[in-house]
């Protein structure tokens, strides 16, 4: 599977386990009740799609460019890492207004959240490409 179909396919598996997990984290750090906790993380998985779409873009163009194919362990890492990281970075203050906390206090939920999505975010992104093979910006060369 290529192209917008592995997009939309991996957007939506991603984020609906997502919310689950995340509605569930939120409520149990902030105290905050189911249905706030389900909008706050439906707000943080609209967020995340929009940067999932631009990150992965700009990633697979970058490694398009790459002499060596594949995802090896270091990449993965790096792919994990920097999404998070990116989104994180724009979760904080939305975590800190909607539940009327500090950014230090969102920025703990949002780190809490973080170690959990690194995790997943790694494992997601393995199993995804086991189940539903390799993009072509990381497919080995096929001879001609």
């Amino acid at each position: 599977m290529q192209g917008i179909q592995r997009k939309i396919v991996y957007v939506t598996l991603y984020e609906g386990i997502a919310i689950l997990c995340a509605s569930v984290g939120l409520a149990a750090m902030s105290g905050a009740g189911a249905g706030q906790s389900t909008v706050l993380a439906t707000i943080a998985s609209a967020i995340a799609i929009a940067w999932n779409l631009v990150f992965n873009t700009l990633f697979e163009a970058w490694e398009k460019r790459q002499a060596v194919r594949g995802r090896s362990l270091k990449r993965r890492i790096a792919h994990a890492l920097g999404f998070e990281g990116g989104l994180a970075f724009i979760l904080v203050p939305v975590f800190a207004w909607y539940l009327g906390v500090g950014l230090w206090e969102a920025f703990l939920y949002d780190a809490a959240l973080l170690l959990f999505f690194l995790v997943y975010t790694f494992v997601f992104n393995w199993g995804f490409d086991r189940v539903f093979g390799l993009p072509a910006s990381a497919a080995a060369a096929q001879p001609a």
